[in-house]
C-alpha cells in the first residue's frame, strides 16, 4: 500500500485548483509530479503557500479603493443605535453627515485590512503539518478558524488606531460614542457596540474572515471529485 500523503496532496490540489495556484508546483499543471516525490512536509508547504496567495488575494481586494464600501457582503453599516435615527437625520437635512460616516468607516476598514497581510502570512507560514492534517479532516470552517484563532487579536489590535484616526474626525462618532458609551452603562446598548471605533474594528474582521471563508466553502463543495481530477492532472496519478 502506497505511503505517499494522498490527503494532504489531495487538499493542495484542491486549493491550487480553486485559488488558480497550478504554478506553485514545479513545473505547473502541464507537467506531472510524481506522488513519491512529495512528503508530508512539502504538502504542508504547499498547503501554506496556497493559504498564503488565498489570504494575499482576500487582503487585496478589500484594501482597495471601495473593497468595502463598494462590496454589499462586507459593507459595514453604523451601528445599530445609528441606523434607528437614520431616518430622522434624512428628515432633518443631515442625511450628508450620515452618509459622509459610513464612507470614513468603510474607507478605514479598507486601509487597515490593507496593512493585514504581513500578519496573515506569518499565521500560514507557522502552520505545521499537524494543522495542515487538522484543516483536512476538520469542519467546513476549519481555514476560517485557523485564521481566527492565530490573527484576530493581534490584527484587532492593529487595526483599531487606523479605524480611530478616522472616526475622530467624525462630529456624527464623537456624538455616537459619548451617548452610546452612557446607555451601554444602563444595558440600553450592546457593550461591542458602545464606542464605534470598536464596533468597525470587529467588522472590518468580519469581512476579511467571510471572504476567506468563501474561498474555504468553494474548496470543499466537492473535494473528492475536485481532488482527484486535480491530482490526476497536476501530480499524475492514476
Amino acid at each position: 500500500m502506497s505511503t505517499r500523503p494522498a490527503n494532504l496532496i489531495a487538499t493542495v490540489a484542491a486549493i491550487a485548483a480553486m485559488t488558480g495556484l497550478l504554478w506553485l508546483f514545479p513545473g505547473g499543471a502541464a507537467r506531472a509530479l510524481d506522488l513519491s516525490s512529495v512528503s508530508n512536509a512539502d504538502a504542508a508547504l504547499a498547503v501554506r503557500t496556497a493559504l498564503e496567495r488565498s489570504a494575499s488575494a482576500a487582503v487585496a481586494s478589500l484594501g482597495a479603493t471601495d473593497g468595502f464600501l463598494g462590496n454589499p457582503k462586507v459593507r459595514i453599516p453604523p451601528p445599530a443605535g445609528l441606523q434607528r435615527v437614520e431616518r430622522t437625520m434624512r428628515m432633518m437635512g443631515r442625511q450628508k453627515q450620515f452618509d459622509d460616516l459610513v464612507a470614513s468607516i468603510n474607507r478605514a476598514a479598507e486601509q487597515a485590512v490593507a496593512k493585514a497581510r504581513p500578519l496573515l502570512v506569518d499565521a500560514v507560514q507557522s502552520m505545521t503539518v499537524a494543522d495542515a492534517k487538522g484543516i483536512v479532516s476538520g469542519p467546513d470552517d476549519s481555514v476560517t478558524r485557523f485564521f481566527r484563532e492565530r490573527t484576530e487579536q493581534a490584527l484587532s489590535a492593529q487595526f483599531l488606531p487606523i479605524v480611530k484616526q478616522a472616526t475622530d474626525q467624525s462630529g456624527l462618532a464623537r456624538q455616537y460614542n459619548t451617548l452610546a458609551g452612557q446607555a451601554a452603562t444602563f444595558g440600553v446598548v450592546d457593550e461591542a457596540e458602545a464606542r464605534i471605533e470598536d464596533y468597525v474594528t470587529a467588522r472590518a474582521l468580519d469581512g476579511l474572515y467571510l471572504m476567506i471563508a468563501e474561498q474555504e466553502r468553494a474548496i470543499r463543495k466537492d473535494p473528492v471529485g475536485t481532488g482527484s481530477a486535480i491530482l490526476r492532472r497536476v501530480f499524475g496519478a492514476n
